[in-house]
């Protein structure tokens, strides 16, 4: 295979040649969400930008086993510290069902959204809870080599003895002598002999629902254990990608090199790749700073930042308007400047059905062709790929005007590669799969006006007729303060 993909390698942090340990397979593996609460914009732009390599990768023609974890044991408020309540136990306490409800559910409206933005899925999707054997494995290994040590029924992991052989920070360039010094001490860290030590194994409190039984204690994993646990369970000690959010490159990325290299004795990741934040008003979009825009309220236009409602198509193109190591910040008019040059691609594709084919072609076809897999080839640089599509459009639109030519095998070329980069690579969807949610939503809209109309007459009656229609066939209808908003049951 011609190895033509270069990816930027976030530990040697330069641009590599990207070519597999094992010819024409490829082990890629991708943190998954935390599933405690609704998918937002953030969350997308993870999965898209990994889809887009997903889908390249493919397209290149390698067997891609792609597994996207997805996290639901273990992950605790404070990240750095290691400390605090379990993000779904919280979550199940104020829904006041199980966690494991709130697993089901979140990771059900992840899946829903990432079907509806095109996302593949991935080849193995494991959950953190399946895996409490491989990573009680994992903790014995480490424990065995010296790497850690247990306390009152926790095991930490021993960044000090670990230091003697090893680099710990070397992926987020940080020297432990600073991280030291910029730590502070937190209640819950005098068992550590090291505050920058993190748990293997937490001793679950009397409280803590989600507990397992070990010869240490009943209790749970630590956060970052599950990814090298998994990673090495279905990817090999060693493979190629593993990728995430660049939120995630410490202390989780950093611990997880620590503990693979300590249980296995070898690097685990070739190429380490990290997608930038999406931002809003110049700050990361998270739940933790509580201003996320949910993807449902994406769909359906009810956020007060949200000028109207954006189809998936529309988001998944905006996302793709800045290169993955790019911040890309949210705007209306940036999302509208993404519906626009949608339409403006699509006519050009519906415009090349009807071309009748001359004898030769007035327009180098390929040279641009030639771009648009450079631009993919040079680190997925998709803002470049679409900049070079999109300079074929006025040709089109001039052949189609009668003063350019196009000859019958031009024409095939650049139908077949316009169908590979937009709709297999970039993942955008065919117009026409989008007609009906359009007008559905059109339609929807007006019977909501209608109803609001009734209900300011005071006619309630009909009010409730159009509401309880509405519920028979699967839309329920939400009135709040700031209006009605619909979703589907």
């Amino acid at each position: 295979m011609d190895h033509k993909l270069f990816i930027y390698n976030t530990l040697t942090r330069k641009k590599e040649k990207f070519i597999p340990a094992t010819e024409n397979k490829v082990g890629l593996y991708v943190c998954g969400p935390t599933v405690y609460g609704e998918p937002h914009l953030g969350h997308i732009r993870m999965a898209i930008s990994f889809d887009i390599l997903f889908r390249y990768l493919l397209n290149l023609g390698y067997a891609v086993r792609y597994v996207r974890n997805i996290t639901d044991v273990g992950h605790l408020e404070d990240e750095v510290s290691g400390e605090g309540a379990d993000r779904i136990q919280k979550r199940a306490r104020l829904e006041e069902i199980e966690p494991m409800e709130v697993v089901q559910k979140y990771k059900n409206l992840f899946n829903e959204s990432f079907q509806k933005l095109n996302i593949l899925p991935p080849s193995i999707e494991p959950q953190a809870s399946g895996h409490i054997i491989e990573q009680q494995q994992m903790i014995r290994k480490i424990l065995e080599k010296g790497y850690a040590y247990e306390v009152e029924g926790s095991v930490y992991f021993d960044i000090d003895a670990y230091n003697k052989e090893h680099n710990y920070g070397k992926l987020s360039g940080r020297k432990v002598e600073d991280m030291l010094t910029n730590t502070r001490t937190l209640d819950g860290q005098s068992e550590k002999r090291n505050p920058l030590d993190f748990a293997l194994w937490k001793k679950a409190s009397p409280e803590h629902l989600m507990r397992w039984p070990s010869e240490w204690s009943d209790g749970f994993p630590g956060w970052h254990l599950e990814c090298s646990a998994m990673g090495t369970k279905y990817l090999g000690e060693t493979f190629d990608i593993h990728g995430g959010g660049m939120d995630l490159m410490f202390p989780h990325h950093e611990c997880e090199i620590a503990q693979s290299v300590a249980a296995n004795g070898k690097e685990h990741v070739r190429y380490w790749m990290h997608n930038n934040m999406i931002t809003i008003d110049g700050q990361k979009m998270a739940k933790s700073l509580n201003n996320f825009i949910t993807l449902r309220e994406m769909f359906s236009g009810n956020h007060p930042k949200l000028e109207k409602a954006y189809s998936p198509n529309a988001i998944r193109f905006f996302v793709l308007q800045a290169h993955y190591r790019s911040t890309l910040d949210f705007s209306n008019e940036a999302l509208q400047a993404a519906e626009k040059g949608l339409k403006r691609l699509f006519s050009a594709l519906e415009a090349l059905k009807t071309f009748k084919p001359s004898e030769k072609s007035s327009f180098d076809i390929e040279s641009y062709l030639v771009k648009v897999f450079e631009a993919l080839n040079d680190d997925l640089n998709t803002p470049i790929a679409i900049a070079q599509v999109f300079n074929l459009v006025p040709y089109i639109n001039k052949v189609k005007e009668g003063s350019e030519s196009i000859s019958r095998d031009d024409l095939e070329i650049l139908k077949s590669n316009l169908n590979t980069i937009i709709f297999d690579i970039l993942g955008l969807l065919p117009e026409e799969d989008n007609t009906n949610a359009e007008l559905e939503k059109d339609l929807l809209e007006l019977i909501i006006d209608l109803r609001l109309k009734a209900r300011a007459n005071k006619d309630y009656a009909t009010s409730d007729i159009i509401r309880d229609k509405l519920k028979e066939v699967g839309i329920a209808l939400k009135d709040t303060k700031d209006g009605t908003s619909w979703e589907k049951e």
